[in-house]
C-alpha cells in the first residue's frame, strides 16, 4: 500500500481564480480489494486544459458586453446604492477611529499570521495547494 494511503487525509474541494481558473476536488476513495485502504484521489478540472487557453482577460470581456448592451456582468444601480448605504457608515467609522493593530501582510504572501491563529484555536489549519499537473507532468 503507498504511503499517502496510510492516514485518511481530509477532503478538500479547491476553486482556483486567474491566471489557472479550474476547480479541483481531493477526497478519499477506497482502494479496491479485501484491505480496508482509503488514498486520498483528485478531480481537477480546468477551463485552459478543457477549453484552450482564451486571449480575452476579464476586461475585454466587460468591454465586449458593454459593446453588446449585454448587462449580465454588471451591478445595477439600485444594488450598487445599497451596497454604498450599507459600508459607507462602517468607512465613515474606521475613519474616525484607525485600529491600533491592523494585520497588514505582504502581496503575494498567504495572509497575516493572526489568520493562522484564528483557525489554529479551533485545531484547524491552512492547506498549502499545489499547482495542479500540466499534460506534460502526467
Amino acid at each position: 500500500m503507498p504511503g499517502h494511503c496510510a492516514e485518511i487525509q481530509p477532503n478538500i474541494l479547491t476553486m482556483r481564480i486567474q491566471p489557472d481558473e479550474g476547480i479541483s476536488l481531493r477526497f478519499g476513495a477506497k482502494v479496491p480489494g479485501p484491505q480496508m485502504a482509503v488514498c486520498p484521489v483528485i478531480m481537477d478540472f480546468g477551463y485552459a486544459q478543457a477549453f484552450g487557453s482564451s486571449s480575452a482577460n476579464g476586461y475585454e470581456r466587460l468591454l465586449l458586453d458593454a459593446m453588446l448592451g449585454d448587462a449580465t456582468l454588471f451591478a445595477h444601480r439600485d444594488g450598487v446604492e445599497a451596497t454604498w448605504a450599507l459600508y459607507t457608515p462602517v468607512l465613515e467609522a474606521w475613519a474616525k477611529k484607525y485600529p491600533q493593530t491592523f494585520p497588514n501582510y505582504a502581496a503575494g504572501s498567504w495572509g497575516p499570521e493572526c489568520g493562522d491563529e484564528l483557525i489554529g484555536r479551533d485545531g484547524y489549519r491552512w492547506h498549502t495547494v499545489a499547482p495542479p499537473a500540466t499534460k506534460s507532468s502526467k
